[in-house]
């Protein structure tokens, strides 16, 4: 007489290869909208192949950034809106790699989770490819990860990690001087930085997620999930204008300790707080939380959300190209002698 054992299986134990299979085959196509010169493999592969002289260059310096959304990933996944926060991802890498004056390549993706939800997971990675696709930038692999017993039930993380290249001697920083003007990019809101304060903000207000936002026509939720914006096409449009000193992308540390990464040694820099209006959510988040001026200028963008150094006698001509590209532009102080950030006028 025999007896037939069922053994344990991979799925018994809460990983679903067929699911991760069937989320590779869904987001092939987003993948491939994003191929741009020098892709030369598609997702799937243990690796991904990338063809520098295909991309036009003959002396490039690499330059990577990796990063990932923080706290608001907790908003997404508490609303079931997930649709946008890719291209937050891919923004945050993105963004800094053109601060180093380097043209975005390719970009690969890491999502974890308790368990695959096919659907959530394809919407997620269609916003990366999105992202993607807006910069120039070819998404050419990733890993999915499903990992039972890590993640409460319906969480998931993201990290992204972007590569970029430039000609040799391209590279930014380069010749900031007193005198250059500083011209501030609008950002789109809050972007991707401070959101555990945002929550907390939240939380005091008493309000939820699909409550009316108190500044903006939307659910607080869907407003406060706005993408970071994206700046590479623009930005490297005005490096190759010529008269770009430096750029500073407006993260975690707000204008207060982000800008001051980009200036010299014995530079610093004046900015008029009176050159552009404060966007609605900024001055709601610092009404409710009854924060100071100081502390709003360090902890968010306050709707500036990259900041070009430019020679001054190209900042009229790169101010109208970025305006031609789409960027709503202030010229919004100078660079000086001395060290760190002063402010002139307020905000609140």
């Amino acid at each position: 007489m025999t007896t037939t054992h069922n053994g344990l299986t991979y799925a018994d134990a809460g990983v679903d290869i067929d699911a991760g299979n069937a989320l590779v085959e869904r987001i092939k196509p987003a993948a491939k909208r994003t191929n741009r010169p020098g892709t030369l493999s598609g997702l799937g592969g243990f690796g991904a192949l990338f063809d520098l002289k295909a991309a036009g260059y003959s002396d490039p310096v690499l330059v990577a950034a990796t990063d990932g959304v923080g706290t608001k990933l907790r908003i997404a996944i508490d609303t079931g809106e997930v649709d946008t926060i890719g291209i937050d991802l891919v923004a945050m890498c993105v963004n800094d790699l053109v601060c180093q004056g380097a043209e975005p390549l390719f970009f690969l993706d890491y999502f974890a989770t308790g368990k695959l939800d096919v659907d959530q997971a394809a919407r997620i990675i269609e916003g990366i490819a999105e992202g993607c696709r807006a910069s120039g930038c070819a998404l050419i692999g990733g890993e999915t990860a499903e990992m039972p017993g890590m993640y409460h039930k319906g969480d998931f993380d993201l990290a992204g990690f972007a590569v970029g290249a430039m000609e040799r001697g391209a590279d930014l920083p380069a010749g900031v001087a007193e005198g250059d003007v500083l011209l501030g990019l609008a950002s789109d809101g809050v972007h991707s930085n401070g959101y555990s304060f945002v929550r907390k903000v939240v939380e005091i207000s008493g309000l939820g997620w699909d409550a009316p936002a108190p500044f903006a026509d939307a659910p607080l939720g869907r407003a406060l999930l706005t993408p970071t914006r994206l700046y590479v096409t623009q930005a490297l449009a005005a490096v190759r204008a010529g008269g770009v000193h430096a750029l500073a992308h407006i993260t975690g540390g707000g204008l207060t300790e982000n800008l001051p990464r980009v200036l010299p040694e014995g530079l610093g820099a004046t900015i008029d707080l009176n050159a552009w209006p404060l966007p609605p959510v900024f001055r709601w988040l610092a009404d409710t939380a009854g924060m100071a001026q100081p502390e709003l200028l360090k902890t968010f963008n306050c709707g500036i959300g990259m900041i070009a150094v430019v020679a001054a006698d190209r900042a009229e001509a790169l101010a109208a190209l970025l305006r031609e590209q789409g960027e709503t532009v202030v010229a919004m102080g100078h660079v000086t002698a001395g060290q760190g950030v002063a402010y002139t006028g307020r905000l609140l």
